[in-house]
């Protein structure tokens, strides 16, 4: 059955009583309390765990929100054996709980169930990792300098652990925020360099043969069988209930025992295959030879995990593999986990929205209709006073980002401007809470920097469209697709920036624009 809601017990154990918080980086202010109530339990145990270690707020949180989304499922353990809201691992081949009991003199029990004590755990072994690598005190007040450390922490090795810190700073770049039981948990965007090191050849490549848009990272061959017994007439979809990397890791774990297909990302519906087709995963017990398993990153209680672009790269996948194999696009082939003979799993449960993901994999509603919400003809300035559409989209940006506009109503009041300056001073910007051209075109390009040319396509494209729109003040088409219009536009900017004028978008055009110029 679909597990309860986390509980978010806080402690106040001697350990951390004495603390002294410091200033950290972009710590979120604590809303005022009722009388006799702790306001912002999770942000003040993130504060004072990041305190007491020297890990940046920050990536801690963004570590966390990773792994769990910040809900610590009541103590109860993700597929690989992983606790908390920092995803303490006790599992063959990652004892990051026993290390983080040993670090902070918790016991394993309190640091499976008690919040506050699963955050300080989690920092204690990040803060491990960075000391091993040789972090200094500088060192360590750079938040690009630990992706070496964070990819420790996911306990994998080589291109995974590559992929699983690539996500926490892309999480970083982008922004994020959160609610868990009713205490908003931001990270404000930024942009970032991680310093990689011996990492930096180590992302993942290599294509699947099966499905060309997925990676292709094989699961240990102790975890699957090789061949079929039966012929392939059904898909089965799973919830790792556990994270993207971390699912990886633990399917390339020979001691698991398990392992599925196709792996789905929740955040941008990246997907990596683990096992071919013509092979027999261990996913569904009577079903895995018959079946083909595609797992979702995320919980089954936990919604937020199903995102639309999840849904739509799997139901790509689904409905490539239905087409290949002849399977019918219908709810008697492609069926949840709970539904395969003899098993006695709950997953997707009852937040998984089967009639929309049918539908996508019957290509009906696929790339849907109607305004993004984001893209204008003309981006105008917006200040204290202003109302309307492009005040909606200002705030959504900013609320996405991880700063705090209020409600995303189309009213400029004295929140958004607040929000606003916070997000002028991060990009070094002046601080006017007016949004004119620089604070758009900084707004609307912060995320990621992928290298970006003729040919590419995706939400990068996009980001990079509305932002040379509000950089040049010239519409240009939001498609998502980088063809002669948006080289030209490129091209342009460069030339105004006394850029290098390739018509190509790579780091240094990314820093002009996520900077306002």
């Amino acid at each position: 059955m679909p597990r309860p809601p986390a509980g978010h017990t806080v402690r106040r154990p001697a350990a951390l009583a004495a603390l002294t918080v410091s200033a950290l980086v972009a710590t979120v202010s604590p809303a005022p309390a009722a009388p006799g109530t702790t306001p912002d339990p999770m942000n003040r145990a993130f504060t004072r765990a990041a305190a007491a270690y020297g890990v940046p707020r920050d990536l801690l949180a963004a570590v966390g929100y990773g792994e769990t989304h910040l809900d610590g499922h009541s103590g109860r353990p993700s597929q690989a054996g992983g606790y908390g809201v920092m995803h303490l691992v006790s599992n063959p081949v990652n004892h990051s709980l026993e290390k983080a009991a040993q670090l902070t003199g918790e016991t394993p029990a309190e640091l499976r169930q008690d919040t506050e004590a699963n955050i300080l755990g989690g920092a204690a072994v990040l803060r491990s990792h960075a000391d091993a690598l040789g972090l200094d005190g500088d060192e360590r007040a750079d938040i690009n300098a630990w992706y070496p450390a964070v990819a420790r922490y996911s306990g994998a090795e080589g291109p995974v652990a590559a992929l699983y810190a690539d996500t926490v700073y892309t999480f970083l770049a982008q922004g994020l925020h959160t609610t868990v039981a009713g205490e908003r948990i931001a990270v404000t965007s930024r942009p970032v360099a991680p310093e990689k090191g011996a990492l930096a050849s180590a992302d993942v490549t290599a294509q699947s043969t099966d499905y060309p848009p997925a990676l292709w990272v094989p699961a240990a061959s102790a975890n699957y069988a090789t061949g079929r017994s039966a012929t392939v007439d059904k898909v089965v979809v799973h919830v790792t209930q556990g994270s993207y990397a971390g699912t990886i890791s633990w399917f390339q774990n020979a001691a698991s025992q398990v392992s599925s297909h196709y792996v789905v990302r929740s955040s941008d519906g990246q997907i990596t295959q683990m096992v071919r087709d013509k092979d027999t995963a261990y996913h569904a017990k009577s079903a895995n030879s018959s079946s083909l398993g595609i797992e979702h990153e995320g919980f089954i209680d936990d919604p937020s995990w199903f995102t639309d672009p999840m849904y739509r790269s799997s139901a790509a996948l689904t409905a490539h593999l239905c087409d290949h194999y002849g399977i019918p696009k219908d709810r008697s082939h492609i069926i949840g986990h709970s539904e395969a003979p003899g098993n006695d799993h709950t997953d997707p449960g009852a937040n998984w929205n089967w009639p929309y993901y049918m539908q996508l994999v019957a290509g009906a509603g696929g790339s849907g209709s109607g305004s993004d919400e984001l893209s204008f003809g003309a981006y105008d300035t917006q200040k204290t006073g202003s109302a309307g559409d492009q005040v909606r989209a200002l705030q959504r940006l900013l609320d996405d980002q991880g700063y705090e506009p209020g409600a995303v109503d189309g009213l400029f009041g004295p929140a958004t401007k607040s929000a606003v300056q916070a997000f002028q001073t991060t990009r070094g910007l002046p601080a006017d809470g007016t949004v004119g051209a620089r604070t758009w075109t900084a707004l609307l390009s912060a995320g990621t920097t992928p290298a970006l040319a003729q040919g590419s396509s995706g939400d990068a494209v996009k980001r990079l469209q509305r932002a040379l729109t509000a950089a040049l003040g010239s519409t240009l088409a939001v498609d998502g697709s980088f063809g002669p219009a948006t080289g030209t536009a490129v091209r342009d900017y460069q030339r105004a920036r006394g850029l290098a004028v390739d018509g190509s978008v790579g780091a240094g055009t990314w820093t002009a624009l996520q900077s306002g110029r």
